[in-house]
This record gives structure tokens, C-alpha cells and sequence, in this order.
């Protein structure tokens, strides 16, 4: 039977996806945001993971994005990539998951394969999402209809490391499942597959690649905050400690996003549900979530040995994106330093060329600027090390007796009054 691919979630993760698997299969992408929808049939990401230019090409090869669920039902291989949040007690949040499960069910025909990609604790896929495509199908998991999970492996802004030049793991509810999955993705990923011995330990091979990740960051932040009181650059010692073969290069800073900040919590909830409390993972998300509270207080202290009023100072925050050199918003930590800097009734401008003014304002409740000011500041936080932030006259912004604060150590050390 010829495989007809349909993504089910069309952000960061499934489109790019969507668009690599069309060049060998007909594919449909399927988002419930019509508005979404409409503008990428027109030729145009805002996420700007794909170019206009390859999005463009694909439509023009016959890759199509629907929001009406009639349009995919022909379709046999299903692949689901929508967001795995927490909630605000930073336990998992599976209703996407859940709801994506449910459009499957109302699709999927016999013989059909549905695949996970989003992050996930292991046991997500076979104990709650194929539940939810049974009851709604109608139809018999592993008799009926078959399932995977290969989790994705998306960098937001990365336009070196992109979909295809990234190693996937896949997996099969069996033996036969895991063979056609992994052949349908190792079609199209040129860094090649690795099959995995089932879903669970797939599962699991993902939300411990980003706790790894959480925890070597929390360490590199717990020694920033050493340093700092033992007056000792942490650029300098890192850089001294990494002449050795087999240090770990990691380098201190706010640790946002959809995936290193969230994901660590979704392996950390299922331990205690099989009665294991996780010390050093939660650890290190204890250490992470607090950097942004940090570094605003590190501000006010160089404001105060500088002789600054506080109170009513103007304060510029360069960047408000979870990362460098993307439009990305979700779970940034930017905010933590903005929260706490309020709580000193400080005036605060935050410029970002890269996040959307409306996102920041609906997320978040804070006014952002997509131009650089013409005004000069009593401290100047640069958040997040975009690239166009290279060429930026820093100097200019800054009153005579100011604060340079750089969490990113992206400027010239010799420049800023302090850095991570």
C-alpha cells in the first residue's frame, strides 16, 4: 500500500517535518489553527523554522496544510507533534496530546499506523494516548491499528542542525510496525535512524536527553553564583577547566523554552508516580527556574554600589525569546527577570526585533518594542545573545553612570559591570 503521511500539530516540530517527508511521500498537515493554516498555504511560516522558499516549493509539489479533518482520512500513516506542556504546578499537561489522540481516532482506518513525536514520560503513548484513538475508533490497538514513537529532535532557530541532519530514534508497537517506521523516517533523515527495542524505552531516551542537558546547565549556574561571591570570572574558569580532553563545555544562563526547561518535570512526576523521588532532577530545575530572579537582583546590587536610585530607574532588557535568533517565546525566562525587576518599581523597556510585540502582550502581559530606542538607561540586561545584537551600539543606550549586565557572556568582558 503507498504510504500517504498526515502531521497532526503544525508548530516548530511538525512542520518541518511535514514539509521533509513531503519530498518523498504525499503528505497533508494538519493543524487546528486555521488562521495558521491559511498563511502557511500562502506560502509563509512565522515560526520561520521553513524558509518561504522551500515552504513554497513543497506547496508547489503538491504538499498541502488543512484544518478540515474530512481532508485527511485517507491518509495511513498519522504522526502527531503537538505541545507536551506543564500546567502552573509544572505537572504535565497532556490534554494536546489527548485532543490529537481523538482526531486520530475519528481518521484512522484499519492497517493504520499513528506516531508520536511529542515529549513524553515513558508509558505516555501506550497507556493514555492509544486509549483515547481505541475508544474514539472503535478499533483494536496492534490488531487493528498499530502505533510508534520517535521523538522529535527540533532546535529552535538552528538552521544548521535542521530536521533531516539530525539522528532519529523510532520505535513500533511491534517488531513488523518498528521495521515500516523506521523505514518511513529513514527515507527522508539523511543522519540516519537508530530503532529503539520498544516505545517506552524510545519515550525515554528523549526526556532524558533534555534533563542531561537541565542539570549540566544547573551546575554551570550554581558555579556562576560561587564565583561571583569569591570574585572570579566563570568564563574564565570554564574556559580554563575545558582545555581538559573530556570536560563537558556548558556554559551558564536562563534555561527557557518547550523542551529543557518543561521536559525534566514529565520524568521527575513519573518517578514519584512509581515511588521514586528524583533529587538531582528536581535539583536542577530548582536551580534553573530561579537564574532569572538572580540576575535581577545581581542588577540592583551593581545599581546600589554604583550609587543609582533605584526606585524609578530606566531599565533596557535586550531580548525576550527563550533562545537566540528565533521568534520563540514559550516558557522564556526573560520574564522572571522582568517579575522581579517590577517588584523594585523600576521603569522597564524590553526591546526583541525577534518576538512578536501581540505574542509577548497575550502570554505574558508585558509590552515589548520591536525597535531599538532612542534613549538612555540606567542599566542595561542583555537577555538573549541574538545575533543582531552584535553590531548594536550598547554605549549609546547607557547614561554616563550605568549598569551593564550580561547573562549570556556575549559582550566584551571588559565592557559589563557583570555577567553570568
Amino acid at each position: 500500500m503507498k504510504t500517504k503521511i498526515c502531521v497532526i500539530g503544525l508548530g516548530y516540530v511538525g512542520l518541518p517535518l511535514a514539509r521533509l517527508f513531503s519530498t518523498k511521500y504525499e503528505t497533508v498537515g494538519y493543524d487546528m489553527n486555521r488562521a495558521r493554516v491559511e498563511a502557511l498555504n500562502a506560502g509563509h511560516d512565522a515560526t520561520l523554522e521553513v524558509s518561504d522558499e522551500l515552504l513554497q516549493g513543497a506547496l508547489a509539489n503538491g504538499f498541502k496544510c488543512t484544518a478540515n479533518m474530512d481532508d485527511i482520512r485517507d491518509c495511513n500513516f498519522y504522526v502527531v507533534a503537538v505541545p507536551t506542556p506543564v500546567d502552573e504546578n509544572n505537572n504535565p499537561d497532556l490534554k494536546p496530546l489527548w485532543g490529537a489522540s481523538e482526531t486520530v481516532g475519528k481518521v484512522i482506518s484499519k492497517g493504520d499506523i499513528v506516531v508520536y513525536e511529542s515529549t513524553v514520560y515513558p508509558g505516555v503513548t501506550e497507556d493514555e494516548c492509544i486509549p483515547v484513538v481505541e475508544k474514539t475508533s472503535g478499533l483494536k490497538f496492534n490488531v487493528d491499528f498499530f502505533a510508534g514513537y520517535s521523538p522529535e529532535r527540533i532546535n529552535p532557530g538552528d538552521k544548521l542542525h535542521t530536521v533531516e541532519k539530525i539522528k532519529k530514534v523510532t520505535s513500533g508497537s511491534t517488531p513488523e510496525v518498528a521495521q515500516k517506521v523506521n523505514s518511513v523516517y529513514s527515507s527522508v533523515i539523511e543522519a540516519g535512524t537508530h530503532l529503539a527495542p520498544s516505545i517506552k524505552v524510545a519515550e525515554a531516551a528523549k526526556v532524558i536527553e533534555n534533563s542531561q542537558r537541565d542539570i549540566n546547565i544547573a551546575f554551570v549556574n550554581e558555579l556562576s553564583k560561587i564565583f561571583t561571591k569569591l570574585g572570579i570570572d566563570t568564563g574564565d574558569v570554564l574556559e580554563a577547566a575545558a582545555t581538559k580532553w573530556n570536560f563537558l563545555s556548558f556554559k551558564p544562563g536562563l534555561v527557557g523554552g518547550h523542551c529543557i526547561g518543561v521536559d525534566p518535570y514529565y520524568l521527575a512526576q513519573c518517578a514519584q508516580r512509581h515511588g521514586y523521588n528524583p533529587e538531582i532532577i528536581l535539583a536542577g530545575r530548582r536551580m534553573n527556574d530561579g537564574m532569572g530572579e538572580y540576575v535581577a537582583t545581581q542588577v540592583v546590587k551593581l545599581m546600589i554600589q554604583k550609587s543609582i536610585q533605584v526606585v524609578g530607574s530606566k531599565i533596557l532588557i535586550l531580548g525576550f525569546t527563550f533562545k537566540e535568533n528565533c521568534p520563540d517565546v514559550r516558557n522564556t525566562r526573560v520574564i522572571d527577570i522582568v517579575r522581579t525587576l517590577a517588584e523594585y518599581k523600576l521603569d522597564l523597556t524590553i526591546y526583541d526585533p525577534w518576538a512578536s510585540p501581540a505574542t509577548a502582550k497575550r502570554e505574558y502581559g508585558v509590552e515589548t518594542i520591536s525597535e531599538l530606542p532612542k534613549e538612555q538607561y540606567d542599566a542595561v540586561i542583555l537577555a538573549v545573545a541574538h545575533k543582531k545584537f552584535e553590531t548594536l551600539n550598547i554605549a549609546a543606550l547607557r547614561k554616563p553612570k550605568s549598569v551593564l549586565f550580561d547573562v549570556k557572556s556575549f559582550l566584551p568582558k571588559d565592557s559589563v559591570d557583570g555577567r553570568l
